[in-house]
């Protein structure tokens, strides 16, 4: 039983890691493919066969794949991929739907990883896990901390390529995977995106010193 119902309308850090700390990326193809997922499964009718739906499908062609498909069950408003774990914050827009979208997110990519590995059993440890993001003096440093995840932990160079964050459409202002609305709105909270960095700076450095790591925070 979680501490907080999932609110519609409200705003939810979502966070999970590989089972045993595994990693859940091997490769590029693995992170396209999750966020493929992340795409089609945020509606309310996902594509009928998602074998053929995702085959092939280059990134940037997500959005013509999931037209039609119904009202988003939930809104992406941050993620960051790292090799072994994940972090979103999402907005539940329809009732039942953040643990409905972690359910077929989780369980759908465990299935293709594991028949690609040619392997058996969970992928992730256990349920995923989720705070309620709208806490006064949490919001504020819980998107910094999202957003910049990979930062705070010393990933290894040959790994690097395996990390994706939605820092990259929040500093274009092309929204792809992050809904449009929540972009542009968090954008103007922030008062733009050097703004939001500059902020993201400190609180990734200061999360850093606590936790006794030394850090540029330009490095990667």
């Amino acid at each position: 039983m979680r501490k907080h119902p999932f609110i519609n309308g409200s705003y939810y850090h979502i966070y999970n890691r590989g089972v045993d700390k595994r990693d859940v990326f091997i490769n590029i193809k693995d992170v396209e493919r999750f966020l493929l997922c992340m795409e089609l499964f945020s509606y309310e009718s996902p594509v009928l066969s998602i074998q053929v739906a995702l085959r092939n499908t280059p990134v940037n062609e997500i959005k013509n794949i999931s037209n039609n498909k119904g009202d988003k069950i939930i809104s992406i408003v941050e993620y960051c991929l790292n090799p072994n774990h994940f972090h979103f914050i999402l907005k539940q827009e329809k009732e039942g739907g953040i643990s409905e979208f972690m359910k077929r997110l989780q369980g759908g990519y465990t299935k293709y990883f594991n028949e690609k590995y040619n392997r058996s059993g969970s992928l992730f440890q256990g349920t995923f896990k989720s705070v309620y993001a709208e806490r006064e003096q949490y919001f504020e440093k819980i998107f910094a901390y999202v957003m910049w995840n990979y930062k705070i932990h010393n990933i290894p160079t040959n790994k690097l390529h395996l990390i994706k964050s939605s820092e990259d459409e929040y500093k274009s202002g092309l929204f792809t995977l992050i809904d449009k609305k929540e972009g542009r709105k968090f954008l103007n909270w922030f008062g733009g995106f050097e703004k939001f960095k500059r902020c993201g700076e400190d609180i990734i450095s200061m999360i850093r010193d606590q936790r006794e790591i030394p850090f540029d925070f330009h490095e990667n």
